[in-house]
């Protein structure tokens, strides 16, 4: 069923966005402000489910590449957020009819609106994640043979170009430098796919998730209730960790932002380990869980959604894990997204404590 995203709920939905986006994903505030700007010029947007899309249709998805950190002072422009997505159509010879996010996290889900909005274009409820990622090939339609390229950038001076490569690694490792080139931040548009392809590589509801949420939290917090334990609820996962924050060690290399963060509490300390997103959470005896699952970082109190940029010392914080979409859990996903390609010697460990490896994959 589609329903119309219109700027009063955009906070939510970002909000919800955040907490998917496992510490990675660009900044919310940042992202809900482009999505309002868009609407309030452009009018709502309609969001339609993967069921209502044509055999037919010709689907994009629009994302920031680059380091979270740069983009919190390097803001894009709604023309910089649409040119991408001009410069395909014109590559592609075809009219684009539907904006997809290519993940489900941070500001990814809400540039996607904001391209929306100014193209006059629905967007699809759904995304290639379930969650945030670094890296451009990290998405599920990589899976099922969806290509990247060709693949259109544009950064905030007029510079645009469209890209033609082998395969999606490829696209990343050129794009990459190129993003690192023009200011570690760029527009993308990319993964052109038919509506048949698209209903069976995307995560369906990812925005209507997002929406219910960042909405569980602020009626939580209205009903004096736990808001944390209403996220742990809504997406089926467990608490890991209670602390503060005590040291952040944190850099911007190559496109990324990457380090350490420690949170100390209950008589232990958890260490995080991130490329953008969460990638490994483990204490002084053993690793809690690892990527592709979810590590979520939340204020103890509020349960704000807290980006590997915004970790702060002195934080009081809870560290939550929740599962990702089944699919990433196959040894051709593991290979893509798993503890080994980021450069850990570890097999992956569930949310819920399982360890798993190419052999017991699904």
């Amino acid at each position: 069923m589609s329903w119309q995203l219109t700027p009063s709920i955009v906070g939510d939905l970002a909000r919800g966005a955040a907490v998917l986006g496992t510490g990675g994903g660009g900044d919310p505030y940042i992202g809900a402000l482009l999505a309002r700007q868009a609407l309030a010029v452009h009018g709502p947007v309609t969001v339609v489910g993967l069921d209502e899309l044509p055999d037919d249709a010709l689907v994009l998805t629009v994302a920031m590449m680059g380091a979270p950190t740069v983009m919190v002072e390097k803001l894009p422009s709604l023309d910089e957020v649409v040119a991408p997505v001009h410069a395909l159509g014109a590559s592609l010879g075809r009219p684009v009819t539907h904006i997809a996010c290519a993940e489900a996290g941070g500001v990814n889900s809400t540039i996607p609106i904001a391209a929306a909005a100014a193209l006059g274009l629905p967007l699809l409820d759904a995304d290639g994640m379930g969650r945030a990622f670094p890296e451009l090939q990290m998405v599920l339609p990589t899976l099922y043979g969806i290509t990247a390229s060709p693949l259109a950038f544009a950064d905030e001076k007029g510079n645009t170009a469209v890209l033609s490569t082998i395969d999606n690694t490829w696209t990343e490792r050129i794009a990459r430098v190129a993003c690192v080139e023009m200011g570690c931040s760029v527009m993308l548009a990319g993964f052109a796919m038919s509506g048949a392809s698209a209903r069976e590589a995307l995560v369906p509801a990812s925005l209507s998730a997002c929406l219910s949420i960042g909405r569980g939290i602020v009626e939580a917090r209205e009903a004096k209730t736990d808001p944390v334990a209403a996220v742990v609820a809504a997406l089926g996962g467990r608490e890991l960790f209670e602390g503060k924050v005590v040291d952040v060690e944190r850099g911007t290399t190559a496109g990324f932002a990457r380090g350490n963060a420690r949170i100390e509490g209950r008589g232990d300390t958890v260490t995080l380990s991130f490329q953008n997103e969460h990638l490994i959470a483990r204490t002084t005896t053993g690793i809690l869980v690892t990527t592709p699952d979810l590590i979520i970082v939340l204020d103890a109190e509020t349960a704000e959604p807290i980006t590997t940029e915004g970790l702060r010392y002195g934080q009081r914080v809870r560290v939550i894990a929740a599962p990702s979409d089944e699919r990433w859990h196959s040894a051709e996903a593991l290979a893509m997204v798993g503890p080994g390609y980021f450069g850990y010697d570890l097999p992956s460990h569930r949310f819920d404590g399982t360890i798993e490896n190419s052999e017991t994959a699904a």
